[in-house]
């Protein structure tokens, strides 16, 4: 039994030396801080609303606008009356700023059937171009303003052969007229 009770003992010496070496060479850490608790966040401001999605423009519509104007010339001539004046700024000068943009201008040019087919053609060319200096005069693009004749080949009234010419020519009054039409994109 000695033998044990000095193995006893040794074990006991060596566990607390063991207990006591540790104590004294190592000194004991500190616990850790505990982690800081989350920040409160401030409250936050409502999110801002979502922008509304901006409505694409539409697009432009193509706009054409046809006007026959009669009694501009009085008979056998190409010069536009005050009159003629007037009525072209009523029905499409005053009408250019419905357009967008302008994309052309035909201006057709006519006669009535009295006379020959050269002169009425010639005549009619120069009526056109009578109503195109003065569109340009009110502020049309000279560049986008195309003119026709077309002589007596497209008679608006007919009127029968009268005896007496005056009443003829007053007759035929409609078929001296200019045709214009605008074509363009219409305002939005």
């Amino acid at each position: 039994m000695k033998i044990t009770s000095r193995i006893q003992s040794f074990a006991c010496v060596a566990a607390l030396a063991a207990v006591v070496g540790c104590a004294t060479t190592e000194e004991s850490k500190p616990a850790p801080a505990p982690a800081p608790a989350p920040a409160t966040p401030a409250p936050a401001a409502a999110p801002a609303p979502a922008p509304k999605p901006v409505a694409a423009p539409a697009p432009a519509k193509p706009m054409a606008l046809r006007v026959a104007s009669v009694e501009l010339f009085e008979f056998d001539k190409s010069r536009l009356t005050q009159a003629a004046s007037d009525k072209l700024d009523r029905e499409i000068v005053v009408r250019f700023g419905e357009f967008q943009v302008i994309r052309f201008i035909n201006v057709n040019g006519h006669a009535d059937r009295l006379g020959s087919a050269q002169y009425n053609q010639k005549l009619s060319e120069r009526r056109a171009e009578a109503v195109k200096a003065y569109l340009v005069k009110q502020g049309a693009d000279a560049s986008k303003i195309e003119t026709y004749g077309f002589g007596k080949t497209l008679q608006v009234k007919s009127c029968p052969d009268q005896k007496n010419r005056k009443a003829l020519i007053e007759c035929l009054q409609p078929n001296r007229r200019v045709e214009v039409e605008v074509q363009g994109t219409a305002r939005p």
